[in-house]
């Protein structure tokens, strides 16, 4: 009847043609929101540096983020998966982790905060390469985001021991980026988390004792707990959004929206601890954030 036809909905209304766009968007604005996360780190870790020893620091990091994922897991009361397949992910997703901590924090010991920042960041180049996933808006997005890289933090172009730990460093990252792209399809995600979490801190547990880190390291101040509430708490939030980010954004596209790291952690450092940001720097980071729209938004 005539009637039935007129109430019948259209059979693709424009509503519906734009209903994907924002789920699209909507894992890559995550992203791009948690590496505001990633970027706090690095002043909140520096000040904290100033009291305790590097791999204290991550032991007790990496602690309270099990602790949290734990206490979600109990609170939610979701099935923790242990099954071959989780395990497995998980023991080689912890590796990369592990090799990245371990190498860019003992990297700094014999090269430059500004080195490790740039040659960490080169991540956005291994990722695309490792996979072979190069196209023109990846190779311009990447070229950019480069440029911006070396205008902002300014590194040493002399490479030395610290140097090259930093590039494993960056090779570990974009390991693990890669790893996660694949097993986050694979597994459960949220049991990848808790179980990477748990050997980060068994891993990280003998460090006070390597490290000879004294009692007063550990004291509770206004400055420790504060790096201790960004990495521990807000990273850890973080990590676990980019492990869900994960199932739905390419390896390439998470690289590039991670690029933005050190623009983040160069205007947060100026902010709230007064280091200079030149005219040179903020070129830069906005080059960087410019590779972000192209290489993750665009096309």
């Amino acid at each position: 009847m005539l009637g039935d036809e007129v109430r019948r909905p259209p059979a693709h209304s424009a509503l519906d043609a734009l209903h994907p766009v924002p789920l699209l968007l909507m894992p890559r604005l995550a992203l791009l929101l948690t590496t505001v996360i990633w970027g706090a780190t690095f002043p909140a870790t520096k000040a904290a540096l100033e009291q305790i020893s590097p791999l204290s620091f991550l032991l007790l990091r990496f602690f309270i983020g099990t602790l949290l994922v734990l206490a979600w897991v109990a609170v939610s009361r979701r099935r923790l998966h242990y099954d071959r397949a989780v395990l497995k992910a998980s023991a080689l997703t912890t590796v990369f982790l592990f090799l990245g901590y371990l190498l860019q924090t003992v990297g700094l010991k014999y090269t430059t905060a500004s080195n490790s920042a740039f040659l960490t960041a080169l991540y956005v180049i291994f990722v695309p390469l490792i996979l072979m996933r190069i196209d023109r808006r990846v190779v311009l997005a990447t070229v950019i985001a480069v440029v911006g890289l070396w205008l902002l933090i300014k590194p040493n172009a002399a490479l030395n021991v610290g140097d090259l730990m930093t590039l494993g460093c960056a090779l570990a990252f974009a390991g693990h980026i890669i790893c996660l792209e694949r097993y986050t399809r694979q597994v459960d995600a949220p049991s990848l988390l808790v179980w990477q979490m748990v050997a980060m801190t068994l891993l990280f547990l003998p460090a006070p004792w390597l490290e000879g880190a004294p009692a007063s390291a550990f004291s509770p101040t206004a400055v420790l707990l504060i790096g201790l509430g960004v990495t521990g708490v807000l990273a850890t939030l973080a990590f676990a959004v980019q492990m869900w980010a994960q199932q739905l954004v390419p390896a390439q596209q998470v690289a590039l929206l991670f690029a933005s790291e050190p623009a983040y952690a160069a205007w947060l450092s100026w902010y709230f601890l007064g280091e200079m940001l030149d005219l040179q720097g903020w070129i830069g980071s906005a080059l960087i954030l410019l590779a972000v729209v192209i290489g993750a938004f665009g096309g």
